[in-house]
């Protein structure tokens, strides 16, 4: 039992001020020590009273259970705190606050949490967030590009061409911190911007001249969003796995960037027969806003991965109509002009 913080903290509080209301959190500590014979009921209901002058039986058991007490305790007295389990959340809050002060104006989330709270996966709540509202907290996540041509990469006066480093390193990668601290695109901005869920597709699909590819794996859309906001006209095209998660990463995506167009060509019911995965579809996942292809493997049981159809020499004729298609919807010229 004493391994708890609030029920030790229920000790301090009925030793230092001689009374204990009954809490929730204290329910096990208050019911323990409501038996206890240097114990009674003080007249107030759910509430107990330490024995007059018998506090050093009180204050023996303390020594066992938190040797810390005192100081604990002159802690609380000398910040005018009220000496209970809410007094010390308010002790923690203004040592927290303390720390965060001398923190770093930008900070991963989980190296900040780890100064102010118990541990790095403490949850982020209203009083740390409170804590750290002066500091910057970053999640830190990536994006990989593959850049179309004449792109730039940007920030302040310094620019790269963006497929000279694709040459040295493969492609180009944006961390968050680059882009919150200016990293901009620039150049001859692309005609499209295709994300792609899975890594081989990302890296081996052909796509049209102008078309810039980025890897967004599943759920992990923090900095991507940041990318769609770095590029508000270009038209964005999604292409993912055909079954139940894919249609879920399109529907988040679409939360993010609401027009972007689903990569579901017909030319991949082909694969249906030779590399369809049989399995079911969940019965409450509403497919009425679907192409019709993905409906139809719903009705057969069929999952299709995008590794089937990624070297299909149509991909990027289909890409590229695609992009021009919401291009026109929003009374833009075509983007690929003279495209595949």
């Amino acid at each position: 039992m004493w391994d708890r913080q609030e029920h030790k903290l229920a000790l301090l509080e009925l030793i230092a001020t001689g009374k204990l209301r009954k809490r929730h959190s204290q329910t096990i500590a208050w019911e323990w020590l409501a038996q206890l014979s240097w114990t009674r009921e003080s007249g107030r209901r759910e509430e107990i009273a330490l024995d007059e002058g018998r506090a050093s039986e009180g204050k023996r058991l303390l020594d066992q259970v938190w040797p810390d007490w005192p100081d604990v305790l002159a802690e609380l007295q000398s910040a005018d705190l009220p000496v209970s389990e809410r007094g010390w959340r308010q002790l923690q809050d203004m040592d927290r606050a303390r720390v965060a002060a001398g923190l770093p104006p930008r900070l991963n989330r989980r190296t900040a949490l780890a100064q102010v709270g118990a541990h790095s996966k403490t949850t982020l709540s209203r009083t740390l967030q409170a804590s750290l509202a002066s500091t910057n907290l970053t999640h830190d996540g990536t994006v990989r590009l593959r850049p179309s041509l004449g792109l730039e990469i940007t920030c302040g006066d310094a620019a790269l061409k963006a497929d000279t480093i694709a040459a040295l390193l493969g492609e180009v990668i944006l961390t968050e911190r680059a882009l919150l601290a200016g990293t901009r695109f620039g150049g001859i901005l692309p005609r499209c911007l295709l994300t792609v869920e899975n890594l081989g597709p990302y890296l081996d699909i052909s796509v049209p001249a102008g078309c810039l590819v980025a890897h967004v794996p599943g759920w992990d859309t923090r900095t991507i969003r940041m990318v769609f906001n770095l590029l508000p006209a270009v038209p964005c095209v999604h292409f993912g796995d055909l079954d139940p998660n894919g249609v879920r990463i399109v529907r988040h995506l679409r939360e993010l960037r609401p027009t972007i167009e689903w990569l579901v060509p017909d030319f991949w019911s082909d694969q249906v027969t030779a590399k369809g995965l049989k399995a079911a579809w969940p019965a409450d996942l509403n497919l009425d806003d679907a192409p019709y292809l993905v409906q139809e493997l719903r009705r057969q049981g069929v999952w299709l991965e995008q590794e089937a159809v990624t070297l299909d020499p149509r991909i990027a004729t289909a890409i590229a109509q695609l992009a021009g298609a919401a291009d026109s919807r929003h009374e833009r010229t075509d983007p690929f002009p003279d495209s595949v």
